[in-house]
């Protein structure tokens, strides 16, 4: 064989083996993740969506009707991030969190990290969808798998997280809703409501925080991210819709790779009585507090301090809820309420 065909048969088993599968994860409305698809652990249907399980650029990957829902390089700064603020927020005004209800969390990674918390006492998860959970046990245990399950503080509940809160009776320091994000065809939706917020607020002890995942947050928003009621950003219209029940409404973010960007989170409270006209500067204390709050709380209520927590901590806080202009501007000027008959769909 001469070099010149040697050369040739070379390159064509180089092409060769740069082909692969490929598992494609639409961002926004012309932005697309392509990766290699490494490996499927599992691919099966609930009674509500398609459940899988795979590998990819980013390590381990659950994915639900074809959307990345939580990745292995980065599920941690996601579920501290939503996590970790609302509850400090209770524990810095004298009131350690002792309850605490999730809705949604199928992964378990949620209950994982309250349950770091010494203070709780008691943690009741909502999830419409059993089967995620069951997955989430066998391929993903790592995030939190049996030991969440068979903690004695810990109640599962399979079923509808919106009417079980609409029912109960039960109160809670602490409410955080880590739901599907609010697109046209989802279960989620009325989870992202005025209606629901202010239903929600009644559900809330005194001093207590709301605190809900919200979407894509890019530093620099995309031009969809006001473009009408669908395939939009709901980062703004959640936060007008908190506002518009509670007293105080504060947005932050964190960089999730496997999200695409920045990803958005709103937690919510009423200010104490009689300190009605001191709003601002009471977000603003929570928003940009002392380094050294934060890591003392952090020491304080954490089983094992700060080495258990691999994002948060009292810089990582700041970072979190200093948003930029852009990202500010966004939501002084969107106007947008999500209501029950004028919702809001994210792409």
């Amino acid at each position: 064989m001469s070099d010149e065909n040697k050369k040739g048969g070379s390159d064509i088993e180089d092409q060769r083996a740069k082909t692969a599968f490929i598992f494609k994860d639409d961002i926004a409305p012309g932005l697309r993740y392509e990766m290699e698809l490494i490996k499927i652990f599992t691919s099966s249907e609930s009674e509500f969506q398609k459940v899988e399980v795979i590998e990819t650029y980013f390590g381990k990957t659950l994915i639900t009707d074809g959307k990345t829902q939580s990745a292995e390089l980065d599920e941690f700064a996601y579920h501290e991030s939503l996590v970790h603020p609302s509850l400090f927020r209770c524990a810095s005004t004298g009131n350690p969190p002792k309850s605490v209800f999730i809705g949604g969390g199928g992964e378990l990674a949620t209950a994982r990290e309250v349950l770091r918390h010494k203070s709780v006492e008691r943690c009741v998860m909502v999830d419409i969808d059993g089967k995620v959970i069951e997955v989430c046990k066998q391929f993903l245990p790592e995030w939190g798998g049996e030991s969440i399950i068979s903690d004695k503080r810990f109640e599962l509940i399979i079923g509808d997280a919106h009417k079980w809160m609409m029912e109960t009776q039960e109160k809670f320091d602490v409410i955080i809703m880590d739901i599907s994000d609010p697109i046209e065809a989802g279960p989620g939706i009325m989870l992202y409501t005025k209606e629901f917020y202010e239903h929600a607020l009644t559900r809330l002890n005194v001093g207590g925080v709301f605190v809900t995942q919200s979407g894509d947050a890019d530093a620099v928003p995309p031009p969809h991210a006001l473009d009408g009621r669908t395939d939009t950003s709901p980062y703004a219209p959640i936060y007008n819709t908190l506002r518009s029940v509670f007293d105080c409404a504060i947005p932050y973010s964190t960089n999730i790779p496997s999200f695409g960007g920045d990803w958005g989170f709103m937690m919510a409270f009423q200010v104490p009585v009689g300190e009605e006209n001191n709003k601002i500067s009471i977000e603003n204390e929570w928003k940009f507090p002392k380094v050294e709050v934060i890591d003392n709380l952090i020491e304080e209520q954490i089983e094992g301090g700060a080495a258990k927590l691999g994002l948060y901590d009292g810089i990582s806080h700041l970072s979190m809820f200093a948003l930029t202009k852009k990202l500010r501007n966004l939501l002084k000027n969107d106007t947008r309420v999500m209501t029950r008959d004028n919702p809001v769909f994210m792409y």
